[in-house]
């Protein structure tokens, strides 16, 4: 196995979270430079199944492949583990309401609200991540492919 892939699995969180942070954005600048136009409806919709779709699968090869890897390595994360696991679960009914709103054509100003909620927790989930496993996961070793331990990024 390649010494350099079992030493980056940081830097390929680093990586996934900066993908997700822009997406968010992207779904921010559909909504903001929409108009009323199915056109734009159509727009927004695509950008935020995509962002949701991208977050959700972020989340769920996390809970599947990665922290169980890293859990095994380091069972004094568990804790930590444990919440980051309740913050994805957080996340996803987060996801179902801002997806069921746009879908469902909702206001801006509701989906805004949507999008305010799901970045709030998002990017306070993503420091705490950061502050706390970036560390462990220098040195993890994880066999795999990035994808199945961070998603389809």
């Amino acid at each position: 196995m390649d010494a350099d892939r079992l030493i980056a699995w940081d830097d390929e969180l680093r990586r996934a979270h900066t993908r997700l942070r822009a997406a968010l954005e992207t779904t921010r600048e559909a909504l903001a430079s929409g108009t009323d136009a199915p056109q734009a409806a159509s727009d927004l919709l695509l950008f935020c199944i995509g962002f949701c779709s991208a977050l959700d699968g972020h989340h769920r090869s996390e809970d599947r492949a990665l922290f169980p890897a890293l859990r095994t390595e380091h069972p004094e994360l568990g804790g930590v583990i444990d919440k980051l696991m309740q913050d994805h679960s957080m996340l996803s009914h987060l996801l179902g309401g801002l997806r069921h709103a746009v879908e469902s054509g909702e206001s801006r100003d509701s989906i805004e609200r949507h999008l305010d909620g799901v970045g709030a927790i998002m990017e306070s989930h993503f420091r705490f991540e950061e502050r706390e496993i970036l560390a462990p996961l220098r040195a993890l070793t994880l066999a795999g492919a990035v994808q199945d331990a961070l998603g389809p990024l």
